[in-house]
């Protein structure tokens, strides 16, 4: 592969994997522009999720090692019976709480989903109409407004129901898993910056799941005789990824907290809009 398409697909994988605007809706487009399939597709893929894990750890490190404490709590470790939960052991429940939805509807897409339902989900027309619908979404949750609450302020409920959002994006390419576990942050009633940084915390387990299931796939994969991807391709992709989602995981908590999800509303529609307009469909009625 050359440089410039590694980093093309490097940028859009990091940079997109933490904006609400939908990575895979992204990358899928990318990978199908160059023609990634097979073995190429999985390299790529497995190499750019491990990318934006490590740059989401390496940003939120204090919350991922609090993270670690509490968990250590919560099986017994260091917490005296009959003492409340510590903040730190809310967090890890918190976040081991909104992950097992998610997981199950990964598992049931790829293992049980029929392939020509997978087929039509994973289609311009599927990518574009999540691409809207959930950007509207987004607006109404985040224009309700008075919305001031943080991490102290979480309920087990809270977490369960933001978790479970991210079910719909494991089934349907478009919906944005940050995007959709933050408008369901912002409808529960938390600030911007809160529901980010809560929306990337519990996305971290599923990334590296999505990434250790690539490179299983990867390693049980028939050698493909006309694939172009290397190991050093798929290296070139992780640290780009890194470099990359580690900017834009920096650039969304700053903007969030000057000014709304508004840019990336629109940023959605035209997209949507765009996707729809350059469709094969669309364009053969304007012939």
């Amino acid at each position: 592969m050359s440089l410039i398409q590694l980093i093309i697909i490097s940028l859009v994988q990091g940079v997109t994997e933490w904006l609400p605007i939908s990575s895979s809706g992204h990358v899928l487009l990318a990978a199908g522009y160059f023609g990634l399939e097979g073995r190429d597709e999985l390299l790529i893929n497995a190499m750019a999720h491990l990318g934006t894990l490590f740059a989401v750890l390496a940003y939120f490190w204090r919350d991922i090692l609090r993270a670690f404490w509490g968990g250590l709590e919560l099986i017994g470790i260091g917490r005296e019976a009959g003492n409340a939960l510590s903040g730190e052991a809310r967090l890890a429940l918190f976040i081991l709480a909104a992950t097992p939805i998610a997981v199950i509807a990964g598992i049931f897409h790829e293992a049980f989903l029929p392939a020509a339902w997978q087929g039509w989900m994973r289609s311009v027309w599927t990518v574009a109409g999540a691409t809207i619908l959930f950007g509207l979404a987004l607006w109404w949750a985040d224009m309700r407004g008075g919305l001031t609450r943080r991490e102290e302020d979480m309920t087990m409920t809270h977490a369960l129901l933001i978790g479970a959002t991210q079910a719909i994006a494991a089934l349907i390419p478009g919906t944005s898993r940050s995007g959709i576990t933050m408008t369901a942050a912002r409808a529960l009633g938390y600030e911007r910056t809160e529901a980010a940084r809560f929306s990337m915390l519990i996305g971290a387990p599923l990334l590296a799941a999505a990434g250790g299931y690539a490179l299983v796939q990867l390693a049980t994969a028939a050698p493909a005789p006309g694939a172009v991807a290397t190991l050093s391709d798929g290296l070139i992709v992780a640290i780009l990824s890194f470099l990359s989602g580690f900017a834009s995981i920096w650039a969304l908590m700053a903007l969030l907290k000057r000014m709304s999800f508004l840019p990336f509303v629109i940023y959605r529609l035209v997209l949507g809009l765009v996707l729809i307009l350059a469709s094969p469909a669309a364009l053969s009625i304007f012939r």
